[in-house]
């Protein structure tokens, strides 16, 4: 994690599911907002517990990759936490973003559960990704002790990011399907991914020179910066609601009306777990 590229890795992952998330949350609105077999078959509960499943595996593989990285990658630990020869931790930096990947990898292998059994209750997968956010935030709350102070201030500017994710996904809990808090917890994910991207520039610039650490202007241009970044998932996040609303919209006016009342009744797609809820 301390380079460009141990930057680069989570931002990539949490960018990548800030827009999953976007597009998936939109479809279910979308097609709750049109109660009608075309809908249905847009998205049925079928096809909402695969990809539920598939988003799972995802996050679960994603979260071991990371872990692995973290562990073997540009001469890391190799699982070995303490050097008993040497008598010291053996890179606790490592160790700690390791452990953020654990929590993820725990709620993507819970959420697995959740939709392909019925050992566990709907709303755990929100519970636990909250505990994973939490946790994330706990780590990086102790994680810049004695940096500089442009070092410290990127990261506690991304504290914000995540303990809001955190509790969007806690009251996810209780009121599952609510669109706005499911936009708003994509929202913070795309902004956590830019923002990740945004410290391996400040911090490990590939290109170019370094930043003065100490530099209160710096410290100035990288918090107007961060609301730039937050422009930027408030959009993102925007254009994909919209336009996969207007598809969505677009498909269902080409569905014959009289089609429905053709269909078998064993051909409808019963109600989402979202609806159910």
């Amino acid at each position: 994690m301390g380079s460009f590229k141990g930057h680069a890795l989570p931002g990539s992952f949490f960018l990548v599911a800030g827009i999953w998330w976007t597009g998936k949350h939109s479809l279910w609105h979308a097609t709750r907002r049109n109660k009608n077999i075309g809908s249905s078959r847009l998205a049925g509960r079928a096809l909402q517990r695969r990809l539920e499943i598939l988003e799972s595996s995802i996050v679960l593989i994603f979260s071991l990759v990371g872990i692995l990285a973290e562990q073997f990658l540009s001469n890391g630990p190799g699982f070995q936490l303490y050097d008993f020869t040497e008598g010291h931790w053996v890179f606790l930096m490592n160790w700690q973003h390791s452990t953020m990947y654990l929590f993820f990898g725990l709620a993507g292998a819970l959420s697995l559960i959740v939709h392909t059994t019925e050992a566990a209750p709907l709303a755990l997968d929100r519970l636990m990704l909250a505990v994973a956010f939490f946790n994330e935030g706990f780590l990086f709350f102790y994680h810049v002790h004695g940096r500089s102070m442009l070092d410290v201030h990127v990261h506690q500017i991304l504290l914000y990011t995540i303990f809001g994710s955190a509790l969007i996904a806690f009251l996810e809990v209780f009121h599952r399907g609510n669109i706005l808090l499911e936009l708003l917890r994509c929202t913070l994910t795309v902004l956590q991914g830019s923002w990740f991207w945004q410290i391996g520039f400040v911090l490990y610039p590939p290109h170019g020179p370094e930043w003065d650490l100490t530099d209160h202007t710096n410290m100035m241009f990288v918090t107007m910066c961060y609301s730039w970044h937050l422009a930027f998932a408030l959009l993102t996040v925007s254009v994909l609601y919209c336009t996969v609303s207007c598809v969505v919209r677009s498909r269902l006016r080409r569905t014959p009306p009289m089609e429905m009342g053709l269909l078998k009744p064993r051909e409808r797609d019963p109600e989402s777990e979202d609806e159910i809820l």
